[in-house]
């Protein structure tokens, strides 16, 4: 079950047998049904969770009752409302699974005593913290300043398999576009390419 987490955590620090033992100590194997909750609007996000396996989503939903995708986690991916996770505030966020997921939860203190007793851990989850801030500012930009049809093949070009495991209203939501304009994009795309 961590095979797939030590396979991330070491495209960035080495870790030792024994660092390897007492990381697994630290996690919480969790197992979620397609649809269920991870965390619900309005309560404290406990963990951070890495996909293992499965695929989940994070929204917030307006006042007229729409959903605004931000974020998919799939496998080898983290997911969490950092805000709520770092502070211990309730959270403005939903996070469902799309798919039946297994993750590995950490908690605030448990992610404190990594960092403490594994050094490596605390670069480890700097450079998590780093590449989420670089990843959240270029999705900004992107949603800001480029058309439907950049932001989709951008999308479309960093997770091809999303496309296939997602259904496209989620995809138009999580680009910040209506559903039949994402039609429209794709039928074109399709026309120019086909």
């Amino acid at each position: 079950m961590f095979d797939l987490l030590f396979q991330h955590i070491q495209q960035h620090v080495i870790l030792s047998k024994d660092e390897q033992a007492f990381i697994k100590t630290q996690f919480i194997p969790k197992k979620l049904r397609r649809r269920q909750y991870f965390l619900q609007a309005g309560d404290v996000c406990e963990y951070t969770a890495f996909v293992n396996k499965g695929c989940l989503r994070s929204y917030m939903v307006d006042d007229t009752g729409e959903e605004h995708i931000l974020q998919f986690a799939m496998e080898n991916h983290w997911i969490s409302d950092i805000q709520s996770f770092q502070t211990q505030t309730p959270s403005n966020h939903n996070i469902d699974a799309l798919e039946d997921s297994e993750l590995l939860l950490m908690s605030v203190t448990a992610s404190e005593t990594l960092m403490n007793q594994v050094p490596k851990m605390e670069r480890y989850i700097r450079i998590l913290q780093q590449n989420n801030l670089v990843a959240t500012q270029a999705r900004v930009e992107l949603i800001m300043s480029r058309t439907g049809e950049v932001r989709y093949l951008s999308l479309l070009e960093q997770y091809p398999t999303l496309f296939q495991r997602v259904p496209q209203h989620m995809i138009a939501s999580y680009l910040g576009l209506k559903p039949e304009t994402l039609s429209r994009i794709r039928k074109r795309i399709s026309q120019q390419t086909g």
